[in-house]
This record gives C-alpha cells, structure tokens and sequence, in this order.
C-alpha cells in the first residue's frame, strides 16, 4: 500500500471535482474529437487526429494520476489548537508586513492563493510552533524571520 497523502477537506473536493469533470465531459468530448478526425481519412498527415490523440493521452495520464492521489489521500484535520499544524491559518509578521496562509499538502500549495506547503521551508520552520514565537528562514534574499501573531 503506497503512504496515505495528507490533504484538507477542501482540497480533496477541488481534485474530485476535477476528476469528475475530466472523466464526464472534457475526455468524452476529446474522444468525440478524435473520432471525427479519424473519420476524416489519411491519418498520418491529420494534424485535428494527431493532435487529439497527444491530448487524450496527457488527458488519460492526468485522471490516472488523480484517481492515484484520491484513492492514497487522507483527510488531515489539526489536532492541536495552540500549535501550527496542518490545515491551520497561520498569521505571521514579518517586520511592519503581516501575512496569513493555510499550511496544507503539496498536492493544494498554490502561493498566489495563499496556501504554502508544509514541506516548503516556511511551513517545516512553523510546524509546532506557538502564538509568540520566532522562525527564521533561510531565503535567496538572507535568513527572514516571522513572529507567529495567529493561528486559527
């Protein structure tokens, strides 16, 4: 058995969803596709063919690899309440700068939506730590360093 994948609640709905709509409209349409270029003859010069055929095959890789994480997830809730865990929102400072994020898996990190990874440098350095404390990170820039303000 391959090792269960931490994942929030919320997460493992979005890669659901994705699935579901990857297995019940986008693939049947591309094979639709490739049907109707098939039908159109000399398949060796059919661009419409050939490009739907490279597109169902990265499709096909995608739902496999998606079912894969589905089927070895483990909806991870935190355990503790006064220490960063996973799935916490964690509000730091940064000199006069102030930031919150959602500490999740690396299948859900996605900075732009303020969602970083535990496994990033940040997230490892928060990990178990507590409303008051320090953590210094190394960064391209120098070492920065965050004071935990909140975590809910």
């Amino acid at each position: 058995m391959k090792q269960k994948i931490m994942i929030t609640a919320s997460g493992l709905q979005d890669l659901q969803a994705e699935l579901n709509d990857l297995v019940n409209t986008k693939r049947p349409a591309l094979v639709n596709r490739l049907s109707i270029a098939r039908s159109m003859g000399d398949l060796s010069e059919n661009s419409d063919y050939i490009s739907a055929k490279e597109e169902l095959s990265f499709m096909d890789g995608r739902i496999a690899e998606l079912e894969e994480f589905i089927r070895n997830a483990k909806v991870t809730t935190p355990s503790k309440k006064d220490q960063v865990d996973f799935g916490h929102i964690v509000e730091v400072k940064n000199n006069s700068h102030t930031v919150s994020f959602r500490l999740v898996g690396e299948w859900e990190a996605d900075p732009t939506q303020k969602m970083i990874s535990v496994s990033s440098p940040l997230g490892q350095a928060l990990m178990g730590k507590k409303v008051g404390d320090k953590v210094e990170v190394s960064a391209p820039v120098g070492k920065i360093e965050y004071t935990i303000l909140n975590i809910s």
